[in-house]
C-alpha cells in the first residue's frame, strides 16, 4: 500500500488509454485523421513509459537502468499489442499494425526523453544509479583498504601483497579495476575470474568487500551477490562511518557529452547487442576493447573540476567524500580524489581518516 502513490500516475495513464480505447469517439468531438492518429498512439504510450520509469526508479533503486528500460519497453509494447486495446485505440476505426509500431516507438521515445532530461543535473542522475547489498560493515573499526583505478590487465598488481600484509582489513574498490570489464559471458577475462575468486576468499574469511563501479565497468550487476556491496553512478556510502563515495566520472555536470556516452554505453539496446553476440565474437570484442584502452591513463590529462567537486562534496551531507577517476591526489574541503592505484599504491580508511596504506 505504501507504494501505491508511486504507481498512481502509471495506473491513471494506463486506465485512460484503456477507457479511450472503448469509446466510440474522442471526448469533445475531437477527430484525429492520419498521421495524427499515430501521434496519439506514440504520445500516450510515451507518457506511459515515462511514468513507469519514474515509478520503478523510486520503487526499485537496486535495479540497473538497462534492465528497467528493457522491462518497461517490453511491457509497454505488449500493452499496446493486447487485443482489446489494439482494436479500438482510435475510436471508430479498426487498428492496424502501424498503430502498434507507433505504440512501441512512443514507449522508446518516452524512455529516451526522461533519460536525456537527467543529463545536466546530479540530483536528476540519481535514478540512473543503483546499489545492492549492505552499507554497514560488521566491524567498522577494521581498516578499510581503498583501491581506486588500478586498471589491471592480466595481473592483479599489488593485491596479493596488500592482502598478505593486512589480512584483517575490509576492502572497497572505487572503480576502473581493469582496463575494461564487461560482465557478460564470453567477454570476461581470466584475470577478472581470479579477482572474483579473491573476493570469494576474502568474504569467506569474514571480510567485507565492496565495489563501486567506474567508467570502465559495464553490466556487472550479475556479480552483485559476489560482493557485500555493489553500486554504480551516484550515492555510494557507509552512512554509519560518515563516508560517501562514487567513482568520480559524473562529477563534472557540464561535460554532457561524456554523460551522454555513459548513458548510451549502459543502455538496454547495447546490453542486448552484446548479449546476443556469439561467445567467440564477444571474446574477440572484449580483447579489442582491452587493447584499445590499455595504458591510456599513462597519458591521462584532465583539468580537475574543483568547483564541481566542491558542490558534490557539499551534497554529501557532511560526510567525507571520496572518488577515484582523476588519477591525482586532490583535496577540497571534506572531499578527496584518491591517487591512481598504479603498482599497488592503495589507501586506507582508518579512524575516520584516509591514509596511505603502508
Amino acid at each position: 500500500m505504501r507504494r501505491l502513490p508511486v504507481w498512481l500516475p502509471v495506473l491513471l495513464i494506463a486506465a485512460t488509454i484503456a477507457w479511450l480505447s472503448q469509446q466510440a469517439h474522442y471526448p469533445f468531438g475531437v477527430e484525429l485523421p492520419p498521421p495524427f492518429d499515430k501521434l496519439a498512439h506514440a504520445s500516450a504510450f510515451g507518457a506511459l513509459a515515462l511514468a513507469m520509469e519514474w515509478a520503478l526508479a523510486k520503487a526499485r533503486p537496486d535495479v540497473p537502468l538497462y534492465k528497467r528500460h528493457l522491462l518497461i519497453f517490453l511491457l509497454v509494447s505488449l500493452y499496446g499489442a493486447s487485443d482489446e486495446l489494439h482494436q479500438h485505440f482510435v475510436p471508430g476505426r479498426a487498428c492496424d499494425a502501424f498503430d502498434w509500431i507507433a505504440d512501441t516507438i512512443g514507449g522508446g521515445l518516452g524512455l529516451a526523453l526522461i533519460s536525456l532530461s537527467r543529463l545536466r543535473s546530479r540530483s536528476r542522475w540519481l535514478p540512473h544509479s543503483w546499489k545492492r547489498g549492505s552499507d554497514k560493515r560488521p566491524d567498522p573499526t577494521r581498516d578499510l583498504i581503498l583501491v581506486a583505478d588500478p586498471h589491471w590487465s592480466t595481473e592483479l598488481v599489488g593485491l596479493e601483497a596488500a592482502t598478505a600484509a593486512h589480512p584483517d582489513a575490509d576492502w572497497l574498490f572505487l572503480g576502473d579495476c581493469f582496463d575494461v570489464w564487461v560482465g557478460l559471458p564470453g567477454m570476461e577475462t581470466a584475470a577478472q575470474a581470479r579477482f572474483l575468486a579473491w573476493v570469494k576468499e576474502r568474504r569467506a574469511a569474514g571480510r567485507w568487500v565492496g565495489l563501486w563501479m567506474g567508467n570502465r565497468e559495464y553490466y556487472l550487476d550479475r556479480h552483485a551477490a559476489a560482493f557485500d556491496y555493489m553500486g554504480e553512478g551516484l550515492g555510494g556510502a557507509l552512512p554509519e562511518e560518515g563516508l560517501a563515495f562514487e567513482h568520480g566520472d559524473l562529477i563534472n555536470t557540464a561535460d554532457w557529452r561524456y554523460r551522454f556516452w555513459n548513458l548510451a554505453s549502459r543502455s538496454g539496446p547495447l546490453w542486448l547487442f552484446f548479449r546476443l553476440l556469439p561467445a567467440k565474437t564477444a571474446a574477440r570484442l572484449a580483447a579489442t576493447l582491452e587493447k584499445k584502452l590499455h595504458t591510456t591513463n599513462r597519458d591521462y590529462k584532465l583539468a580537475f573540476p574543483s568547483e564541481a567537486f566542491a558542490r558534490a562534496t557539499e551534497a554529501s551531507d557532511g560526510r567525507t567524500f571520496l572518488t577515484g577517476h582523476f588519477h591525482t591526489d586532490q583535496r577540497v574541503g571534506k572531499g578527496r580524489a584518491l591517487p591512481w592505484a598504479f603498482e599497488g599504491k592503495f589507501q586506507v580508511w582508518r579512524g575516520g581518516r584516509v591514509e596511505e596504506l603502508g
